[in-house]
């Protein structure tokens, strides 16, 4: 069931950013990059297994901010898809501190939902930084070598090497770069490898099934 929870999921993201641009065009996708980072930060704290193996939900919904900003590049330059970076950064930034300070307000007698709050929002502020500092860097760094790559390659027949070049290295940084400040002297290192590995398969899975999406937003510029 988890299996196919997860194929529907990353269907459900993808025409949602085709619709988000087809309707809304660029700012659609910043809103949905907004979108993206907020989600992906609260079902992050569930746990479940797939294809026998135990991973975080989370990966799909933030994989797909490569996506937008890929389809950015490529239809309006580098540079409006690192302003969707600065954007997700922000409303991580402004989703983090409202939640922390929602923490903090002593519930009356009638609440039920503090005790689920602080297990959704209740992270270490190590995770927090984590988080952050992995999202700016990947992202920026996936609109950078989408340019580079695309000066290279300019053609059209090269739009899946843009894409799956630029994400594909861009999500391995990300994910080393996470695993990396947010585990290290908590667990082994065999346990840091194995997740590294582990979510970075789902990203790459999900980097690699995004490319016709990417070739459908390019013919909805012109609709």
């Amino acid at each position: 069931m988890n299996e196919i929870l997860f194929g529907v999921t990353i269907l459900i993201n993808f025409i949602a950013i085709l619709i988000a641009y087809r309707f809304f065009r660029k700012t659609g996708l910043f809103v949905w990059v907004a979108i993206a980072t907020i989600i992906a930060n609260m079902e992050v704290t569930k746990c479940v297994d797939m294809f026998g193996l135990s991973v975080t939900l989370g990966n799909v919904v933030y994989s797909t901010c490569f996506l937008a900003t890929d389809i950015l590049s490529e239809i309006y330059g580098g540079k409006e898809a690192r302003k969707a970076v600065r954007i997700g950064f922000f409303s991580m930034v402004v989703f983090t501190i409202l939640t922390q300070i929602d923490l903090l307000f002593v519930p009356n007698s009638q609440d039920f939902v503090n005790d689920a709050m602080h297990t959704i929002f209740g992270f270490m502020p190590r995770l927090c930084i984590a988080s952050l500092l992995t999202y700016f860097i990947s992202n920026t760094l996936d609109t950078y070598l989408y340019d580079w790559i695309r000066k290279k390659f300019p053609e059209d027949k090269f739009l899946w090497l843009r894409n799956n070049g630029s994400t594909m290295i861009s999500q391995l940084v990300d994910s080393v770069l996470f695993t990396m400040i947010a585990f290290v002297g908590i667990y082994s290192w065999k346990v840091i490898i194995d997740l590294t590995i582990v979510t970075y398969a789902i990203k790459f899975v999900v980097a690699f099934l995004d490319t016709p999406f990417l070739y459908i937003a390019k013919k909805i510029k012109s609709i």
